[in-house]
Protein backbone atom coordinates (compact mmCIF):
# COMPACT_ATOMS: atom_id res chain seq x y z
CA UNK A 1 0.00 0.00 0.00
CA UNK A 2 1.13 3.25 -0.94
CA UNK A 3 1.56 6.17 1.85
CA UNK A 4 -0.86 8.35 -0.13
CA UNK A 5 -3.52 6.63 1.30
CA UNK A 6 -4.03 7.54 5.24
CA UNK A 7 -6.89 4.17 5.63
CA UNK A 8 -5.75 0.84 5.02
CA UNK A 9 -6.53 -0.82 1.62
CA UNK A 10 -9.23 -3.01 3.18
CA UNK A 11 -11.01 -0.06 4.38
CA UNK A 12 -11.30 1.94 1.11
CA UNK A 13 -12.31 -1.18 -0.45
CA UNK A 14 -15.20 -1.92 2.14
CA UNK A 15 -16.52 1.69 1.16
CA UNK A 16 -18.84 -0.85 -1.15
CA UNK A 17 -20.77 -2.10 2.09
CA UNK A 18 -23.53 0.32 1.61
CA UNK A 19 -24.75 -1.33 -1.57
CA UNK A 20 -24.74 -4.85 0.22
CA UNK A 21 -26.63 -3.64 3.42
CA UNK A 22 -29.58 -1.95 0.96
CA UNK A 23 -29.44 -4.56 -1.40
CA UNK A 24 -30.02 -7.20 1.45
CA UNK A 25 -32.63 -4.45 3.01
CA UNK A 26 -34.54 -4.89 -0.59
CA UNK A 27 -34.25 -8.58 -1.66
CA UNK A 28 -34.41 -10.22 1.58
CA UNK A 29 -34.89 -8.46 4.41
CA UNK A 30 -38.49 -6.78 3.09
CA UNK A 31 -39.91 -9.36 1.80
CA UNK A 32 -39.86 -11.39 5.13
CA UNK A 33 -41.24 -8.32 6.83
CA UNK A 34 -44.05 -7.95 4.24
CA UNK A 35 -44.39 -12.16 4.30
CA UNK A 36 -44.79 -11.73 8.07
CA UNK A 37 -47.72 -9.29 7.52
CA UNK A 38 -49.21 -11.88 5.15
CA UNK A 39 -49.12 -9.65 1.79
CA UNK A 40 -49.56 -11.76 -1.18
CA UNK A 41 -46.94 -13.05 -2.59
CA UNK A 42 -47.01 -11.11 -6.20
CA UNK A 43 -47.47 -8.08 -4.58
CA UNK A 44 -44.40 -9.03 -2.55
CA UNK A 45 -42.36 -10.05 -6.37
CA UNK A 46 -43.62 -6.67 -7.42
CA UNK A 47 -42.67 -4.47 -5.68
CA UNK A 48 -39.08 -6.63 -5.03
CA UNK A 49 -38.48 -6.17 -8.93
CA UNK A 50 -39.38 -2.37 -8.94
CA UNK A 51 -37.02 -1.90 -6.26
CA UNK A 52 -34.18 -3.43 -7.92
CA UNK A 53 -34.94 -2.43 -11.71
CA UNK A 54 -32.24 0.82 -11.12
CA UNK A 55 -29.65 -2.10 -11.74
CA UNK A 56 -31.05 -2.29 -15.48
CA UNK A 57 -31.09 1.68 -16.15
CA UNK A 58 -28.75 3.43 -13.61
CA UNK A 59 -26.14 3.51 -16.30
CA UNK A 60 -28.21 5.95 -17.97
CA UNK A 61 -27.81 8.53 -15.04
CA UNK A 62 -23.95 7.51 -15.03
CA UNK A 63 -22.49 10.21 -16.77
CA UNK A 64 -23.38 12.94 -13.75
CA UNK A 65 -21.03 11.02 -11.56
CA UNK A 66 -17.66 12.03 -13.33
CA UNK A 67 -18.43 16.11 -13.98
CA UNK A 68 -19.03 19.37 -11.68
CA UNK A 69 -18.14 18.00 -8.55
CA UNK A 70 -16.12 15.24 -6.99
CA UNK A 71 -16.91 11.32 -7.03
CA UNK A 72 -16.16 11.84 -3.42
CA UNK A 73 -18.62 14.18 -3.55
CA UNK A 74 -21.49 12.48 -5.23
CA UNK A 75 -20.83 9.23 -3.27
CA UNK A 76 -21.79 10.89 0.17
CA UNK A 77 -24.82 12.72 -1.25
CA UNK A 78 -26.16 9.46 -2.70
CA UNK A 79 -25.56 7.22 0.69
CA UNK A 80 -27.63 9.93 2.14
CA UNK A 81 -29.89 10.25 -0.24
CA UNK A 82 -30.29 6.35 0.30
CA UNK A 83 -29.79 6.26 4.12
CA UNK A 84 -33.15 9.22 3.76
CA UNK A 85 -35.31 6.82 1.37
CA UNK A 86 -34.59 3.85 3.77
CA UNK A 87 -35.45 5.58 6.95
CA UNK A 88 -38.89 6.48 5.13
CA UNK A 89 -39.49 3.06 3.52
CA UNK A 90 -39.36 1.20 7.35
CA UNK A 91 -41.66 3.73 8.59
CA UNK A 92 -43.92 2.96 5.84
CA UNK A 93 -44.05 -0.39 5.91
CA UNK A 94 -48.09 -0.81 5.73
CA UNK A 95 -48.34 1.83 2.66
CA UNK A 96 -46.76 -0.86 -0.61
CA UNK A 97 -46.94 2.15 -2.96
CA UNK A 98 -44.52 4.94 -0.55
CA UNK A 99 -42.76 1.91 0.35
CA UNK A 100 -42.35 1.01 -3.00
CA UNK A 101 -41.24 4.80 -4.18
CA UNK A 102 -38.86 5.01 -1.48
CA UNK A 103 -37.15 1.51 -2.02
CA UNK A 104 -36.76 2.06 -5.72
CA UNK A 105 -35.14 5.91 -5.50
CA UNK A 106 -33.22 4.73 -2.53
CA UNK A 107 -31.97 1.39 -4.25
CA UNK A 108 -30.87 3.92 -7.32
CA UNK A 109 -28.75 5.99 -4.99
CA UNK A 110 -27.02 3.01 -3.66
CA UNK A 111 -26.32 1.66 -6.97
CA UNK A 112 -25.30 5.18 -8.39
CA UNK A 113 -23.32 5.13 -5.31
CA UNK A 114 -21.18 1.78 -6.06
CA UNK A 115 -20.29 3.31 -9.49
CA UNK A 116 -19.31 6.53 -7.56
CA UNK A 117 -16.73 4.51 -5.57
CA UNK A 118 -15.84 2.17 -8.38
CA UNK A 119 -15.12 4.88 -10.55
CA UNK A 120 -13.14 6.96 -7.62
CA UNK A 121 -11.01 3.92 -6.38
CA UNK A 122 -10.04 3.14 -9.81
CA UNK A 123 -8.30 6.74 -10.17
CA UNK A 124 -6.28 6.17 -6.56
CA UNK A 125 -5.49 2.86 -6.76
CA UNK A 126 -2.51 1.09 -8.78
CA UNK A 127 -2.67 -2.53 -10.73
CA UNK A 128 -1.94 -4.70 -7.50
CA UNK A 129 -4.19 -2.32 -5.16
CA UNK A 130 -6.75 -2.93 -7.57
CA UNK A 131 -6.82 -6.50 -7.18
CA UNK A 132 -6.95 -6.29 -2.75
CA UNK A 133 -9.58 -3.29 -3.56
CA UNK A 134 -11.99 -5.79 -5.74
CA UNK A 135 -11.87 -8.73 -2.83
CA UNK A 136 -12.88 -5.87 0.01
CA UNK A 137 -15.50 -4.57 -1.91
CA UNK A 138 -16.99 -7.69 -3.01
CA UNK A 139 -16.73 -8.77 1.14
CA UNK A 140 -18.43 -5.26 1.83
CA UNK A 141 -21.26 -6.49 -0.37
CA UNK A 142 -21.86 -9.61 0.30
CA UNK A 143 -21.15 -9.58 3.91
CA UNK A 144 -23.67 -6.29 4.00
CA UNK A 145 -25.98 -8.45 2.91
CA UNK A 146 -25.81 -11.35 4.75
CA UNK A 147 -25.88 -8.91 8.14
CA UNK A 148 -28.88 -7.65 6.65
CA UNK A 149 -30.68 -10.68 5.64
CA UNK A 150 -29.83 -12.39 9.23
CA UNK A 151 -29.95 -9.14 11.40
CA UNK A 152 -32.75 -7.22 10.24
CA UNK A 153 -35.66 -9.03 11.61
CA UNK A 154 -33.86 -8.84 14.81
CA UNK A 155 -33.49 -5.54 15.45
CA UNK A 156 -37.48 -5.11 14.04
CA UNK A 157 -38.42 -7.79 16.78
CA UNK A 158 -36.04 -5.48 19.60
CA UNK A 159 -36.16 -1.75 18.96
CA UNK A 160 -39.23 0.39 17.86
CA UNK A 161 -40.01 1.34 14.01
CA UNK A 162 -38.62 4.82 14.36
CA UNK A 163 -35.89 3.58 16.17
CA UNK A 164 -35.25 0.67 13.47
CA UNK A 165 -35.48 3.46 10.78
CA UNK A 166 -32.71 5.33 12.07
CA UNK A 167 -30.81 2.27 13.36
CA UNK A 168 -30.77 1.14 9.32
CA UNK A 169 -30.68 3.82 8.29
CA UNK A 170 -27.51 4.91 9.83
CA UNK A 171 -26.09 1.79 8.77
CA UNK A 172 -25.75 3.56 4.77
CA UNK A 173 -23.62 6.22 6.29
CA UNK A 174 -20.67 4.41 8.09
CA UNK A 175 -18.66 4.05 5.23
CA UNK A 176 -18.28 7.49 4.54
CA UNK A 177 -16.78 7.66 7.88
CA UNK A 178 -13.54 6.96 5.79
CA UNK A 179 -13.92 9.03 3.33
CA UNK A 180 -12.11 12.28 4.41
CA UNK A 181 -9.14 10.12 5.13
CA UNK A 182 -9.01 8.57 1.24
CA UNK A 183 -7.38 10.43 -1.69
CA UNK A 184 -10.35 12.38 -3.53
CA UNK A 185 -8.87 13.80 -7.04
CA UNK A 186 -10.71 17.02 -8.26
CA UNK A 187 -13.82 17.03 -9.85
CA UNK A 188 -13.97 17.94 -13.70
CA UNK A 189 -15.82 21.54 -13.67
CA UNK A 190 -17.64 20.72 -17.30
CA UNK A 191 -21.78 21.29 -17.02
CA UNK A 192 -23.42 17.84 -16.46
CA UNK A 193 -25.62 18.76 -19.54
CA UNK A 194 -21.91 18.66 -21.77
CA UNK A 195 -21.25 15.67 -20.27
CA UNK A 196 -24.94 14.12 -21.08
CA UNK A 197 -24.59 15.44 -24.63
CA UNK A 198 -21.17 13.51 -24.91
CA UNK A 199 -22.13 10.34 -23.08
CA UNK A 200 -24.08 8.37 -26.16
CA UNK A 201 -21.02 9.38 -28.29
CA UNK A 202 -18.34 8.03 -25.58
CA UNK A 203 -20.85 4.88 -24.85
CA UNK A 204 -20.25 3.89 -28.87
CA UNK A 205 -16.83 4.72 -27.81
CA UNK A 206 -16.41 2.24 -25.02
CA UNK A 207 -18.28 -0.66 -26.97
CA UNK A 208 -16.06 -0.28 -29.93
CA UNK A 209 -12.84 -0.61 -26.91
CA UNK A 210 -12.27 -4.58 -27.49
CA UNK A 211 -11.50 -4.95 -23.53
CA UNK A 212 -14.86 -3.35 -22.88
CA UNK A 213 -16.49 -5.14 -25.58
CA UNK A 214 -14.95 -8.63 -24.35
CA UNK A 215 -15.73 -7.50 -20.43
CA UNK A 216 -19.43 -6.90 -21.93
CA UNK A 217 -19.24 -10.15 -23.71
CA UNK A 218 -18.16 -12.11 -20.80
CA UNK A 219 -20.43 -10.91 -18.19
CA UNK A 220 -23.98 -10.81 -20.48
CA UNK A 221 -22.85 -14.38 -20.95
CA UNK A 222 -24.13 -16.99 -18.32
CA UNK A 223 -20.46 -17.93 -17.57
CA UNK A 224 -20.23 -17.45 -14.34
CA UNK A 225 -23.54 -16.24 -12.98
CA UNK A 226 -24.28 -19.15 -10.40
CA UNK A 227 -27.98 -17.32 -10.38
CA UNK A 228 -29.39 -20.17 -8.29
CA UNK A 229 -28.30 -18.20 -5.39
CA UNK A 230 -31.76 -15.79 -5.89
CA UNK A 231 -33.88 -18.89 -7.31
CA UNK A 232 -33.20 -21.56 -4.40
CA UNK A 233 -34.16 -18.60 -1.55
CA UNK A 234 -38.14 -19.60 -2.41
CA UNK A 235 -37.36 -23.31 -2.78
CA UNK A 236 -36.80 -24.49 1.02
CA UNK A 237 -39.69 -26.47 1.40
CA UNK A 238 -38.32 -28.70 -1.41
CA UNK A 239 -35.39 -29.70 0.96
CA UNK A 240 -37.80 -30.58 4.13
CA UNK A 241 -36.54 -26.86 5.33
CA UNK A 242 -38.22 -24.72 7.32
CA UNK A 243 -38.61 -20.78 7.10
CA UNK A 244 -36.59 -20.20 10.31
CA UNK A 245 -33.70 -22.53 8.78
CA UNK A 246 -34.30 -20.76 5.11
CA UNK A 247 -33.65 -17.24 6.91
CA UNK A 248 -30.76 -18.11 9.03
CA UNK A 249 -28.85 -20.41 6.01
CA UNK A 250 -29.87 -17.36 3.40
CA UNK A 251 -28.23 -15.37 5.56
CA UNK A 252 -25.01 -17.57 6.45
CA UNK A 253 -24.40 -19.10 3.09
CA UNK A 254 -24.45 -15.45 1.53
CA UNK A 255 -21.56 -14.02 4.72
CA UNK A 256 -19.41 -17.14 5.13
CA UNK A 257 -19.46 -18.60 1.74
CA UNK A 258 -19.09 -15.67 0.21
CA UNK A 259 -16.23 -13.93 2.08
CA UNK A 260 -14.19 -17.55 1.24
CA UNK A 261 -14.74 -16.98 -2.21
CA UNK A 262 -13.79 -13.18 -2.16
CA UNK A 263 -10.66 -14.13 -0.16
CA UNK A 264 -10.01 -16.76 -2.36
CA UNK A 265 -9.63 -14.41 -5.62
CA UNK A 266 -6.16 -13.26 -3.94
CA UNK A 267 -4.49 -16.42 -4.70
CA UNK A 268 -5.94 -17.88 -7.92
CA UNK A 269 -5.41 -14.16 -9.77
CA UNK A 270 -1.65 -14.72 -9.60
CA UNK A 271 -2.14 -17.86 -11.66
CA UNK A 272 -3.76 -16.40 -14.67
CA UNK A 273 -4.71 -13.37 -16.22
CA UNK A 274 -8.18 -11.99 -15.19
CA UNK A 275 -10.83 -12.75 -17.99
CA UNK A 276 -9.47 -16.20 -18.06
CA UNK A 277 -9.48 -16.95 -14.32
CA UNK A 278 -13.41 -15.50 -14.59
CA UNK A 279 -14.12 -18.67 -17.06
CA UNK A 280 -12.07 -20.88 -15.27
CA UNK A 281 -14.30 -20.13 -11.98
CA UNK A 282 -17.63 -20.32 -14.19
CA UNK A 283 -16.62 -23.71 -15.33
CA UNK A 284 -15.27 -25.31 -12.20
CA UNK A 285 -18.29 -23.70 -10.66
CA UNK A 286 -20.47 -25.70 -12.70
CA UNK A 287 -19.09 -28.44 -12.47
CA UNK A 288 -19.50 -28.04 -8.67
CA UNK A 289 -23.25 -27.36 -9.52
CA UNK A 290 -23.35 -30.57 -11.23
CA UNK A 291 -22.41 -32.48 -8.57
CA UNK A 292 -24.54 -30.77 -6.15
CA UNK A 293 -27.27 -32.63 -8.25
CA UNK A 294 -26.89 -36.21 -6.51
CA UNK A 295 -27.43 -34.80 -3.18
CA UNK A 296 -30.78 -36.22 -1.00
CA UNK A 297 -33.28 -33.30 -0.83
CA UNK A 298 -32.29 -32.76 2.86
CA UNK A 299 -32.37 -28.84 4.45
CA UNK A 300 -28.33 -29.88 5.10
CA UNK A 301 -27.77 -30.32 1.10
CA UNK A 302 -29.87 -27.35 1.16
CA UNK A 303 -27.61 -25.27 3.48
CA UNK A 304 -24.53 -26.89 1.16
CA UNK A 305 -25.91 -26.09 -2.25
CA UNK A 306 -26.55 -22.36 -1.34
CA UNK A 307 -22.40 -21.98 0.52
CA UNK A 308 -21.48 -23.66 -2.62
CA UNK A 309 -23.22 -21.33 -5.08
CA UNK A 310 -22.03 -18.15 -2.26
CA UNK A 311 -19.03 -19.24 -2.24
CA UNK A 312 -18.15 -19.25 -6.73
CA UNK A 313 -20.75 -16.22 -7.22
CA UNK A 314 -18.81 -14.14 -4.65
CA UNK A 315 -15.76 -15.40 -6.44
CA UNK A 316 -16.78 -14.80 -9.92
CA UNK A 317 -18.33 -11.52 -8.43
CA UNK A 318 -14.82 -10.20 -6.97
CA UNK A 319 -12.87 -11.30 -10.68
CA UNK A 320 -15.50 -8.88 -12.14
CA UNK A 321 -14.90 -5.87 -10.74
CA UNK A 322 -11.49 -6.54 -10.62
CA UNK A 323 -11.86 -6.93 -15.03
CA UNK A 324 -13.62 -3.52 -14.31
CA UNK A 325 -10.89 -1.55 -12.78
CA UNK A 326 -8.41 -3.32 -14.79
CA UNK A 327 -10.69 -2.33 -17.79
CA UNK A 328 -11.16 1.45 -16.32
CA UNK A 329 -7.36 1.81 -15.64
CA UNK A 330 -6.16 5.07 -13.95
CA UNK A 331 -7.04 8.89 -15.03
CA UNK A 332 -9.86 7.68 -17.17
CA UNK A 333 -12.43 11.16 -17.21
CA UNK A 334 -15.38 8.66 -17.49
CA UNK A 335 -14.60 5.85 -14.57
CA UNK A 336 -17.53 5.59 -12.84
CA UNK A 337 -19.59 5.75 -16.18
CA UNK A 338 -17.80 2.79 -17.43
CA UNK A 339 -17.85 1.00 -13.83
CA UNK A 340 -21.58 1.05 -13.71
CA UNK A 341 -21.96 0.43 -17.77
CA UNK A 342 -19.97 -2.95 -17.43
CA UNK A 343 -21.42 -3.74 -13.88
CA UNK A 344 -24.92 -3.09 -15.55
CA UNK A 345 -24.13 -6.28 -17.82
CA UNK A 346 -23.31 -8.33 -15.06
CA UNK A 347 -26.75 -8.46 -13.68
CA UNK A 348 -28.18 -8.92 -16.98
CA UNK A 349 -27.94 -13.07 -17.12
CA UNK A 350 -28.34 -13.12 -13.04
CA UNK A 351 -32.37 -11.76 -14.28
CA UNK A 352 -32.81 -13.96 -17.40
CA UNK A 353 -30.98 -16.76 -15.72
CA UNK A 354 -33.99 -17.25 -13.26
CA UNK A 355 -36.51 -17.63 -16.24
CA UNK A 356 -33.84 -20.59 -16.75
CA UNK A 357 -33.82 -22.01 -13.68
CA UNK A 358 -37.45 -21.89 -13.53
CA UNK A 359 -37.88 -23.92 -16.43
CA UNK A 360 -35.26 -26.29 -15.23
CA UNK A 361 -38.10 -26.60 -12.38
CA UNK A 362 -41.08 -27.29 -14.32
CA UNK A 363 -39.93 -29.99 -15.92
CA UNK A 364 -37.36 -31.70 -13.16
CA UNK A 365 -37.98 -30.30 -10.17
CA UNK A 366 -34.82 -28.75 -8.12
CA UNK A 367 -32.53 -31.81 -9.65
CA UNK A 368 -33.56 -29.96 -13.35
CA UNK A 369 -33.02 -26.24 -12.27
CA UNK A 370 -29.26 -27.67 -11.14
CA UNK A 371 -29.22 -29.33 -14.16
CA UNK A 372 -29.32 -26.61 -16.93
CA UNK A 373 -27.91 -23.68 -14.76
CA UNK A 374 -24.83 -26.07 -14.53
CA UNK A 375 -24.93 -27.00 -18.37
CA UNK A 376 -25.31 -23.06 -19.06
CA UNK A 377 -22.37 -22.38 -17.09
CA UNK A 378 -20.65 -25.39 -19.01
CA UNK A 379 -21.23 -24.35 -22.34
CA UNK A 380 -20.42 -20.46 -22.28
CA UNK A 381 -17.31 -20.81 -20.29
CA UNK A 382 -16.32 -23.02 -23.15
CA UNK A 383 -17.49 -21.17 -25.97
CA UNK A 384 -15.97 -18.11 -24.22
CA UNK A 385 -12.52 -19.55 -23.66
CA UNK A 386 -12.36 -20.56 -27.24
CA UNK A 387 -13.27 -16.67 -28.29
CA UNK A 388 -9.81 -15.62 -25.30
CA UNK A 389 -7.94 -18.07 -26.93
CA UNK A 390 -8.75 -17.32 -30.74
CA UNK A 391 -8.01 -13.57 -29.93
CA UNK A 392 -4.51 -14.17 -28.30
CA UNK A 393 -3.70 -15.98 -31.23
CA UNK A 394 -4.40 -13.34 -33.93
CA UNK A 395 -1.42 -11.38 -34.30
CA UNK A 396 -1.01 -7.24 -33.50
CA UNK A 397 -3.90 -8.18 -30.83
CA UNK A 398 -3.27 -8.46 -27.26
CA UNK A 399 -4.26 -10.97 -25.21
CA UNK A 400 -7.31 -10.24 -23.05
Amino acid sequence: MTRRHRVPIWIIGLSNVSYGLYGGVVAFAVPQLLGDRHVPEDAIAGLSAAALSPGFWAFLLSPILDVRFSRRWYAVALAIVAAINLIVAFLNLGHLVLLETALTVGYLASYLYQSAVGGWLSSITNDEESKVVSVWMTIGNVGGFGFMAVGCNQIVRHLSPLAVALVIGASIMLPTLAFPYMQAPGPDRRLARESFAQFFGDLVALVKSREVLVAILLFVAPAATFSLTNFLGGRGTDFHASPGFVGLVGGISVSAGGIIGCLAFRPLCRLMPLRPLYLTVGFIGALGTLGLTLLPHTPASYATILIVENLFQSLAITTSIAVILETIGRDNPLASTTFCFISSAYGVPISYMIYVDAFGFDHGGITGSLLIDAMSGIIASVLLGFMLFWRSRRPNVIAA
